[in-house]
């Protein structure tokens, strides 16, 4: 079994990018169980999404411990809840940032500047789904057009557009570095 944490704020998606990718997960042929954790439930405070996924059913209901992916889709999180640490030794972690930050035990930490890149297309930020393409960029679990028709369910009109224009430059930005 494999397992997935995002970091992120009440807000910034952490839910959603859990349920897409999960969905493309099972449009490969997987098994995929998303769910979320909420500390204080309003806007702006520290939550967690989880993802498992599997050749076989999940039973685990259970919060994710050491995840072989983290996504941070709020820098400031990295300080204040140290996703580095809820990695596997060979674990990958994916962090919205311009700044660049060193490998741990093992642990990768690519940095993307998703924030940045949602501003330039949109004017406002959707981290989360730059981040969904970097993902899929960086380990071939992640199928880049299972993700596209995953988006394409989820949202419709300019959303839709816009959010799969997000994944694509999350995806190219991975595969130039």
């Amino acid at each position: 079994m494999k397992e997935v944490i995002i970091f992120a704020r009440a807000g910034q998606g952490a839910i959603t990018t859990a349920q897409i990718l999960g969905s493309a997960l099972v449009k490969s042929g997987l098994y995929a169980y998303a769910f979320p954790h909420f500390g204080a439930a309003r806007m702006g405070a520290p939550m967690n999404a989880f993802l498992r996924y599997d050749t076989k059913p999940i039973r685990l209901r259970t919060r994710i411990k050491l995840a072989d992916y983290s996504i941070v889709v709020d820098e400031t999180l990295f300080s204040e809840q140290d996703p580095n640490e809820s990695l596997k030794n060979s674990g990958i972690c994916l962090i919205n940032s311009q700044k660049e930050y060193k490998s741990l035990d093992g642990k990768k930490i690519i940095s993307v500047p998703a924030g940045r890149i949602s501003q330039e297309i949109t004017g406002k930020v959707f981290a989360n789904t730059v981040l969904l393409g970097g993902i899929c960029a960086i380990s071939n679990e992640f199928k880049i057009d299972l993700l596209y028709e995953s988006i394409k369910e989820r949202f419709k009109g300019e959303l839709q557009q816009l959010n799969l224009k997000l994944a694509e430059e999350g995806y190219k930005y991975i595969k130039k570095i």
